[in-house]
């Protein structure tokens, strides 16, 4: 008997800069003053080790494997910046595995992800997502001094800053869309190098189901030579370069994107 294939979901858009189709529907907290973003420490390392390495690992790590067959590909890349601090850009087409990515991407330092609000709003796990590594974007002046006080510390602690420039989630969206360069700003700022990785989805031999293979290129370093906003621009044309031709190993689409008409076209 012949199987009868599924049709794909659709999602029909019409701005690839500002979409959003997170299945998540969260009421995001304001990231204003008062909000804390964590400490740095003796008693703050104690407990992110055993929240981080001990407790979160080995969940996420076997969640990958055996909902996604999780690959990651060219991490050998990240020794050449092994003593010192990195950012790292990742495309941004999964609520959850993209959470979890970065760990292992940048292992075996620790990673930090610069988030919207939404991700730290979760009711009851708030102290847990800040010592796990989720940095909220601020939402006034006071909450952006403390924003940036934080990021300056956990890159001298030589940490993995990652961030997802595309901002928003298109869930198992195999290309890659256009993003600001704007949050290129912070490795200019740090003088930084700049990693990236690229989440692609694969057919699985012998099922249906799909893959995660992730590839890292990098480093990406800014050109001295430039002004700060064309380093900037120049840095994030590189990596959207990397990340584009990195997508083309995607070989499988679980959602059809299809862009809407402009009937005033």
């Amino acid at each position: 008997m012949k199987k009868v294939q599924k049709e794909k979901p659709v999602i029909y858009y019409s701005d690839e800069l500002n979409d959003e189709f997170s299945p998540m529907k969260i009421k995001a907290i304001p990231i204003d003053q008062n909000y804390d973003y964590g400490k740095s420490g003796l008693w703050w390392n104690i407990k992110r080790f055993f929240w981080y390495r001990i407790f979160s690992m080995p969940i996420a790590w076997l969640w990958l494997k055996i909902k996604w067959r999780h690959k990651i590909l060219g991490r050998s890349a990240l020794k050449k910046d092994s003593k010192g601090p990195i950012f790292i850009f990742g495309n941004h087409t999964n609520p959850i595995a993209d959470a979890l990515i970065p760990t292992f991407a940048a292992f075996p330092k620790g990673v930090y992800v610069i988030v919207h609000a939404n991700n730290v709003s979760i009711p009851g796990l708030g102290l847990k997502t800040r010592i796990l590594g989720a940095l909220p974007l601020p939402d006034n002046l006071g909450a952006a001094k403390n924003f940036m006080n934080i990021l300056k510390t956990r890159v001298q602690e030589r940490q993995a800053i990652c961030l997802y420039p595309e901002a928003h989630i298109w869930p198992f969206y195999t290309k890659i869309r256009p993003f600001s360069d704007l949050s290129f700003r912070y490795p200019l700022q740090f003088k930084a190098p700049v990693y990236c990785f690229t989440n692609t989805y694969q057919k699985r031999r012998l099922s249906n189901k799909a893959k995660i293979v992730t590839y890292i290129d990098g480093p990406f370093y800014a050109d001295p030579n430039l002004p700060a906003k064309e380093a900037r621009l120049d840095l994030r044309n590189r990596v959207y370069k990397a990340m584009e031709k990195r997508s083309l190993n995607s070989n499988v689409e679980l959602i059809q994107y299809i862009k809407k008409e402009n009937k005033d076209d």
